[in-house]
């Protein structure tokens, strides 16, 4: 396996700055790092990888005269729409976090332990990352789908201030309302994103949209997507409808054995996954689980993560991981 290029686009923000702590903790086979970022950060020092690396100012001349193999991008869709072109171009495989690619045909959008083959298939040069929301849920539905085929979703999602960016954490750490119309401590806010004609919200449409994309699957999805005042990890209520039937022994078993779960489920001892206890940290946590008795075959669960790691920072490394472990051109 050779040693790459890698550039980080983005390098500056909350997610961004995460990419660079997880990629400390993960030593991919890096040879020289790139780190980029609008014109006003550029020219600032960031300690990374035990040296101080130079924030270099995004652009075009800046992408061309460097030869790079990856690019992680967390600039947002603008930066995306207008960039990840131009390393496309010069054959750099683009790992995009914002939600501009994502629902592109020729653009795979991909969680590794689910799909990450897709990432192979990429042919505009760019691999789309999900939506925070809907990475945490993808590693039990797929696991749960290759048991019983799932055919109805439904998504009620609690989500920490930390998806909405810096803005949105001061929000909830100051008072303000910098980010959100609404104030977001001591409230829930039923409204992320903006509203569509059809009356769900960009953020509710997305899980819908990427949850049949990412698993390949025509199949009935809804969603509710609240924000909550929590800094750090997102929290969902699913429920789930089956072909097959079910018990709830198989459904933890098959929960159990899936990479990236862990199963937190001991009612008697008020043992469940919380905000809490995923911070900092990349595994998915499933627990409340139980038979939904209103369906023929069917159930409950409770999905916590990071949102920042596993639905943003980590989701997207593991996918530059897979890239280098099994294409072609890096081994």
């Amino acid at each position: 396996m050779k040693k790459i290029n890698l550039a980080v686009v983005g390098a500056t923000g909350m997610v961004g700055s995460m990419f660079l702590k997880v990629l400390e903790e993960r030593q991919l086979p890096v040879n020289n790092y790139y780190l980029y970022a609008s014109a006003k950060s550029a020219g600032s020092k960031v300690q990374f990888m035990g040296k101080e690396h130079t924030i270099i100012e995004l652009n075009e001349q800046n992408i061309k005269d460097k030869d790079i193999d990856i690019a992680l991008f967390s600039a947002g869709g603008t930066v995306s729409k207008t960039y990840a072109p131009i390393f496309a171009e010069q054959n750099t495989i683009v790992i995009d976090n914002s939600s501009f690619w994502r629902m592109y045909d020729d653009v795979p959008l991909v969680v590794p332990e689910v799909n990450g083959s897709a990432a192979l298939t990429r042919k505009m040069g760019i691999v789309s990352n999900p939506n925070c929301s809907t990475i945490q849920a993808m590693l039990p539905l797929k696991a749960l789908h290759d048991k019983y085929t799932i055919k109805r979703v439904v998504f009620s999602t609690y989500q920490a201030v930390s998806g909405a960016g810096v803005a949105g954490y001061n929000d909830l750490k100051n008072g303000t309302m910098e980010k959100f119309i609404h104030p977001i401590t001591n409230n829930l806010i039923p409204h992320i994103d903006s509203f569509l004609p059809n009356g769900y919200t960009k953020e509710e449409q997305k899980m819908i949209d990427e949850t049949k994309k990412i698993l390949d699957l025509n199949i009935k999805v809804t969603a509710t997507t609240v924000r909550v005042p929590v800094f750090h990890g997102h929290s969902e209520s699913v429920n789930l409808e089956f072909e097959k039937p079910c018990t709830l022994e198989g459904i933890k078993q098959a929960l159990k054995d899936m990479p990236g779960v862990v199963v937190m489920d001991d009612i008697e001892n008020n043992i469940y996954p919380m905000p809490i206890y995923v911070e900092g940290k990349d595994d998915v946590l499933v627990g409340r689980i139980r038979i939904d008795n209103t369906l023929d075959s069917g159930c409950n669960l409770w999905v916590v993560a990071d949102n920042i790691r596993k639905g943003a920072a980590t989701n997207t490394i593991q996918i530059a991981e897979y890239i280098i472990a099994n294409d072609k051109r890096f081994n």
